[in-house]
């Protein structure tokens, strides 16, 4: 009874805002006067449509949520989380440049179009490992990340053209008809009769596969079709308002909490806590948007609320239905020549030099740059070498060291948001210093970095707050920090084009100065990298084998965080902050063999580097003469091993 009253007073607290719009536009400015046309207008047209699109677009991600859960047996299942709305605002954006048509007499089939490609190739990475849900959220976010930087190149490619087609996506409820409203609508009663028709099937998908095909369900094609149904509400609200975040998480998991258990309980309850929660966001929004009109978009409001409600849900759900990444590793191949190895992987990353600096493509063909022509191609071609070098053997040494840490071997900067951190405190920067020099950006972007690292690092060390829990806390973190971003972008500022120029890492504009730059701090921090390997070598053990041997445990992992939250600021700074290299480039020295920190260290950071001057080169001639991101090379690079690793049955084998 509690908690239908909290609803019902949330309920009216959202009422009470919409009727502040509603008499704004209502009640006439003078006693005599009578309501003008022009207000009775934007009422019937613009106000009222909005409260219901609010209302109807949250219920409908609300159902679209459970349908994704239940289906998935997976808390954290819902479309932002999948890349759903991601993959459906890639598809829209491509449609806006390459067929305008299409976004004209088919808008809604072209979302639908790439939320279900996303979804195909989210279950296509983990089928192998079960659907665990730590895997399928992870991989919907390398997706989701690497849509959204697609978008953005897109949107950069393309100026002022594409720049509405962002703030759309950042998810504003602003109408200017009925229309959206009726189709969401059609669509979120064909879909609750649905799942209505689907309830029997959805209470047995409940319980393990074994039994679900003992009681006679049709076990994938059940689940394909209530996957289809999900991804279509969602892709649905994606096409008519943009990209709405968590609400499809959060719904479910309020609903859950609320006290709903049966199937049929969730089936109500889950859409009608999505409409409130929608309805009573974009109020707040409206409420704090002041005479300049809104300038933060609802969705970014609702990943801004959302980020903080999934880390207080994380240690209230039930992870541990699947095999989970505290499964014992499996013992890893020792070298028996580490130095070669690392001879090796220097040739390797001299071969990726030689090649950027003298291999290109320009209005003649494919040349090979000697002599004069490789001389005046360096003073363009080498500072973005040197910058991609540097960073790339960063963000690798920074993601080496939070996975011996953490003992979490997906860990990297990019997984644990400290790259987006890294782009809030840069934000605060751009806007609270009027030209901000490179070293007050370097520290800025230090602070937002190291400060989600030590929220992450205080997470790992409650109890029970396991490798699962840690990496679904730094998603949280990294949508939070990403909601701040767009939010930001939303805005059309000279300092929104900057962000979301550095959001898609382009080296396009790296100077002599940059170069000069980056390489140094390369150089000075990484030289700190070898006196911390006895450390690296230890934590992993456990606290207690460190503690034993004299090991100051607390100010080692505080330093080590310290020391990769500048790692990661250093290198974001110049490439943006999605590239996955802090990823991969530590896991594939571990696989060649180079187990020992010292020798993991070392190779890491020359694969790290080879790997972004490779994406750099890629970015520069791929599509002459148009200059791509580096940061979406080196996530299209580092998508298929994740997907390897995703579908091995050990994760922690590598």
């Amino acid at each position: 009874m509690n908690r239908i009253l909290l609803w019902g007073g949330l309920a009216l607290l959202a009422a009470g805002l919409s009727s502040l719009q509603v008499a704004g536009h209502l009640v006439p400015s003078a006693p005599s006067a009578s309501v003008s046309p022009l207000d009775a207008i934007i009422l019937s047209y613009s106000v009222l449509p909005r409260i219901a699109v609010a209302l109807v677009g949250g219920a409908a991600l609300g159902l679209s949520g459970l349908l994704l859960q239940r289906v998935l047996r997976n808390p954290l299942a819902e479309p932002s989380t999948l890349g759903v709305s991601a993959g459906a605002q890639l598809a829209m954006t491509m449609a806006a440049v390459f067929a305008p048509a299409l976004m004209e007499n088919a808008r809604e089939g072209v979302a639908l179009a790439g939320g279900l490609a996303v979804v195909a190739l989210i279950l296509a990475m983990t089928w192998r490992r079960g659907l665990e849900p730590v895997a399928v959220v992870l991989a919907g976010m390398m997706v989701a990340l690497t849509a959204t930087m697609a978008s953005a190149a897109l949107i950069l490619a393309n100026g002022e053209y594409l720049f509405s087609i962002f703030i759309w996506g950042g998810g504003s409820l602003s109408q200017q008809s009925w229309g959206p409203t009726l189709t969401i609508a059609l669509r979120l009663a064909i879909g609750v009769a649905a799942a209505a028709l689907l309830s029997r099937p959805l209470s047995i998908l409940g319980l393990d596969d074994a039994s679900a095909r003992s009681l006679g369900v049709a076990l994938n094609a059940t689940r394909f079709g209530v996957i289809g149904v999900a991804v279509w509400l969602a892709a649905s609200v994606t096409a008519e308002v943009g990209v709405i975040g968590f609400v499809g998480l959060a719904a479910p998991a309020l609903a859950h909490l609320s006290g709903a258990r049966t199937q049929g309980q969730k089936l109500i309850a889950a859409p009608l806590i999505g409409a409130v929660l929608l309805w009573l966001t974009d109020g707040l929004v409206q409420l704090l948007a002041g005479v300049d009109g809104e300038r933060v978009p609802t969705g970014a409001a609702t990943a801004l609320l959302g980020g903080p409600l999934l880390l207080w849900l994380l240690p209230r759900l039930r992870m541990f239905e699947w095999p989970s990444l505290n499964s014992k590793p499996a013992p890893s191949r020792r070298s028996r020549r580490p130095g070669r190895l690392i001879g090796l992987f220097a040739l390797l990353g001299a071969v990726a030099v030689a090649l950027a600096l003298t291999v290109g493509t320009g209005p003649d063909g494919w040349t090979v740059s000697t002599g004069p022509m490789l001389d005046r191609l360096l003073g363009w071609r080498g500072p973005r070498v040197a910058v991609a070098a540097a960073a790339g053997a960063m963000l690798a040494a920074a993601g080496m060291v939070l996975q011996r840490v953490t003992a979490n071997p997906l860990a990297s900067p990019e997984i644990l948001g400290v790259g987006t951190g890294a782009g809030v405190g840069l934000t605060a920067a751009l806007f609270l210093v009027a030209a901000p020099g490179i070293g007050i950006q370097i520290a800025a972007s230090a602070i937002g970095a190291v400060a989600v690292l030590a929220a992450m690092l205080a997470l790992s060390l409650r109890a029970g707050f396991g490798p699962e829990r840690l990496l679904l806390a730094g998603i949280a973190m990294s949508a939070l920090c990403s909601a701040v971003l767009t939010a930001v972008i939303a805005t059309g500022t000279p300092q929104a084009f900057a962000l979301l120029r550095w959001l898609s890492g382009s080296t396009n504009d790296s100077s002599p100065a940059d170069a000069w730059f980056c390489a140094g701090a390369a150089a000075v921090l990484l030289a700190a990298l070898p006196p911390m390997t006895r450390w690296l070598e230890i934590l992993p053990l456990g606290d207690v084998t460190a503690r034993s041997i004299g090991l100051p445990v607390r100010l080692c992992r505080i330093v080590l965080v310290l020391f990769a939250g500048v790692l990661t600021a250093a290198a974001a700074l110049f490439v943006g902050p999605l590239s996955f290299v802090g990823l991969i480039a530590p896991h594939l020295a571990r696989l060649t063999g180079l187990g020992r920190a010292r020798g993991q260290g070392i190779a890491a950071v020359l694969i790290g580097a080879g790997l972004m001057v490779v994406s750099d080169w890629l970015a520069r001639t791929v599509a002459f003469p148009y200059q791509l991101p580096l940061g979406l090379f080196a996530s299209l690079l580092a998508g298929p091993y994740l997907i390897w690793l995703l579908s091995r049955s050990d994760a922690r084998a590598g």
